[in-house]
């Protein structure tokens, strides 16, 4: 294993999720976030899918630092949505719509349908050593016709992952982590960096 820190910069604003990321990661890496640097690049999320946004996120952080960085997009996908809201997730209700606001269009564009099957699914982009690879975690589930629970963010009082009782909102963070889009993504993420750094 390589003695020197390498720099990793994860293209995120969110403490909080720098610091669940920073917890996996190999001691061989030194991770910095946006909030790190000097030079911020404001990315607009103008995909038209996950791949895309995150490959947005990850390339404007390597333009302006020329660093190996790697950056996130996640989303909701309802099967009987044609996988909507998709990339628009965080956005469903509107350009400035919260969480509530997102749940409550969702819950009414699925008032009547029976098929609540859905799934939450991140895409990683990392740049490493100026070549792109992507990672990505998908957890199955479905929409309840209520919210349940008041932990975690965005859709998870809704969302009740296949084969529990309860949903991300009902769950702790640590719970949450083993099953969840962006823990699977990350797993696959921290494998590629052990066995690059050997």
């Amino acid at each position: 294993m390589s003695k020197v820190p390498i720099k990793l910069v994860f293209a995120t604003h969110n403490a909080n999720k720098y610091r669940e990321v920073r917890a996996q990661l190999p001691s061989e890496i030194d991770l910095l976030y946006l909030a790190d640097l000097t030079h911020e690049a404001p990315v607009e999320e103008t995909a038209q899918s996950l791949r895309g946004n995150a490959l947005l996120k990850m390339d404007a952080v390597v333009q302006t630092t020329g660093m190996n960085c790697f950056a996130d997009d996640t989303g909701l996908e309802v099967m009987a949505l044609n996988g909507a809201p998709g990339v628009y997730s965080a956005r469903y209700a509107g350009p400035k719509a919260n969480a509530e606001e997102n749940m409550a269009k969702l819950l009414n564009s699925m008032v009547d349908l029976e098929d609540r099957r859905a799934q939450f699914r991140t895409v990683i982009a990392l740049s490493w050593n100026g070549v792109t690879h992507y990672f990505e975690g998908i957890c199955s589930g479905h929409i309840l016709r209520q919210p349940r629970g008041m932990a975690g963010f965005g859709y998870d009082p809704i969302f009740q992952p296949l084969g529990h009782d309860r949903t991300f909102a009902q769950m702790t963070l640590a719970e949450k982590s083993v099953l969840s889009h962006r823990g699977l993504a990350m797993n696959q993420l921290m494998e590629w960096l052990r066995d690059h750094l050997k």
